[in-house]
């Protein structure tokens, strides 16, 4: 088992900058490659980004890429998404997720992730 808990949503405006963060902790966190999803009002969750076991590779969708940056740190069992230049159709819950997978592929379809956090807020005023 991994329990993952987000933070670092809140209120921003369009243009502005946040940081989220998830802390995985029960398990094996150095075995799972990481993703980052969200789910905006009324649609499907969806995939933001990925980042490998080893932090080697990583993966974005391309309604992100070039504003949005995965990092992770395996001795704090932490990954972070950086949130630049945000616009309000960023606004979603945003959930981290676990994926058992010592591979260097990025998975993108939610039903790959083995364990999800609670989700945070991301609000983006235009």
């Amino acid at each position: 088992q991994v329990q993952l808990v987000e933070s670092g949503g809140g209120l921003v405006q369009a243009g502005g900058s946040l940081r989220l963060s998830c802390a995985a902790s029960g398990g094996t966190f150095r075995s799972c490659a990481m993703g980052w999803f969200r789910q905006a009002p009324g649609k499907e969750r969806e995939f933001v980004g990925g980042v490998s076991w080893t932090g080697r590779t990583t993966d974005y969708a391309d309604s992100v890429k070039g504003r949005f940056t995965i990092s992770r740190d395996n001795a704090k069992n932490t990954v972070s998404l950086q949130m630049n230049s945000l616009k309000p159709e960023d606004t979603a819950v945003y959930y981290c997720a676990a994926d058992i997978n010592l591979s260097d592929r990025i998975r993108t379809s939610e039903t790959s992730y083995d364990y999800w956090g609670q989700g945070t807020q991301v609000t983006v005023s235009s």
